[in-house]
């Protein structure tokens, strides 16, 4: 499984899809370029875009999937700025991918793109998308990468802002039945690991060596004692430990008497390899969160 193993720091920093401003001084992004462009070469649409034209705009939406409406991009020539209300966020250049967050979690886009220059981009839709992780599966697992990045930044964030009392992400149902009845089997079909309401799960700093994916009873997910999401059945939380290889970045407790299925790293790893509508339900997870922490931070 060594091909899907993007725990290494590259050998020189890249900069990361949508990457927050301020970001300087952090650990390298294990975004790719060169894997980013090659997986839309697979099926990717040719598009080019005059300078002054939009390519989306905020609050877009179109129903389903990556519709129409919801194409992610990866942008080859020229540059692109994202804005929001008129007012820049930032600017996009080549070899950047940019729209997946809106794409992947079925949102409205959260940001306005525009052609600052005469630019070329390659753009995948649902089938596209679909049929290159298939043959690509590590790109779902690079952009995991780069959202646990996001997410760990944005939970030291909200972690400063010391907020006592926050909005809560209500999780569940990130697999399916199917998907989770799936996941069972291959995992050998063991009895799921229980807790008793009000038992420690994980706590945060400890380090992760598997992820939880809920079958009964609701978690709570907590920094420095701040509930920020509740994980029922179906839904799937510690996937961050196994992407990138630290500490866990939040505590869970068990709610109410609960169980849940373990994955651990090789599993994990085949599941994304195997089947890409595992890696795209983490993925779908992983945007909800991070879109979940960035709305908290701007509240």
């Amino acid at each position: 499984m060594d091909d899907l193993d993007f725990s290494a720091k590259p050998s020189a920093p890249v900069r990361t899809p949508a990457a927050d401003p301020g970001a300087k001084g952090e650990a390298a992004s294990l975004y790719d370029p060169k894997l980013a462009l090659a997986f839309f070469r697979l099926a990717g649409t040719l598009e080019q875009f005059p300078a002054g034209q939009q390519i989306f705009v905020e609050n877009e939406k179109a129903s389903g999937f990556f519709s129409k409406g919801a194409r992610i991009y990866l942008l080859l020539d020229g540059d692109v700025t994202l804005t929001l209300k008129g007012k820049p966020l930032e600017l996009v250049l080549p070899g950047e991918i940019f729209g997946e967050m809106a794409a992947i979690a079925d949102i409205p886009r959260s940001a306005t793109a525009t052609a600052r220059k005469s630019c070329r981009v390659l753009s995948l839709d649902e089938k596209q998308f679909l049929g290159s992780l298939q043959q690509m599966p590590d790109f779902a697992l690079m952009l995991m990468s780069v959202m646990a990045q996001r997410l760990r930044r944005g939970l030291a964030r909200l972690a400063a802002a010391k907020k006592t009392a926050t909005e809560v992400l209500e999780h569940r149902n990130t697999l399916d039945r199917k998907m989770l009845a799936e996941l069972q089997h291959a995992l050998g079909d063991p009895t799921p690991t229980s807790a008793a309401a009000g038992q420690t799960v994980v706590t945060k700093g400890a380090v992760g060596a598997c992820m939880f994916v809920v079958t009964e009873g609701r978690i709570a997910i907590s920094v420095d004692g701040t509930v920020i999401e509740h994980v029922g059945p179906g839904g799937a939380f510690g996937e961050m430990a196994l992407v990138d290889r630290t500490g866990r970045s939040a505590t869970a407790t068990a709610e109410s008497d609960s169980a849940w299925l373990l994955i651990g790293r090789n599993e994990f790893l085949a599941m994304v390899k195997s089947r890409p509508a595992f890696g795209i339900a983490l993925m779908r997870s992983m945007s909800a969160r991070v879109l979940h922490i960035g709305k908290l931070l701007g509240a």
